[in-house]
């Protein structure tokens, strides 16, 4: 049996991505580990600037999202963005 995964017009810009081109272990890396590969191909992504709003609205805690790490994003919202 196939199931068909829908997904949300909302979520459509993940599929021009490149996390969605390369995998996700870059992204979400074992703690301690580095991020600077996720963060050069967020520099390289068309739709950067949409992942990181992305994350910012929805409280993404987890992962390097539109080139910012965690720690990133909160200081970004701790600075009132």
């Amino acid at each position: 049996m196939h199931i068909e995964t829908l997904r949300s017009p909302d979520l459509a810009w993940q599929e021009e991505a490149l996390c969605a081109q390369t995998g996700g272990d870059f992204f979400f890396p074992d703690p301690g580990s580095s991020v600077r590969e996720a963060k050069r191909i967020c520099g390289l992504c068309p739709i950067r600037a949409t992942c990181l709003e992305y994350a910012m609205t929805h409280d993404m805690r987890f992962g390097v999202w539109g080139g910012l790490s965690e720690k990133e994003r909160l200081e970004l919202r701790r600075a009132g963005r």
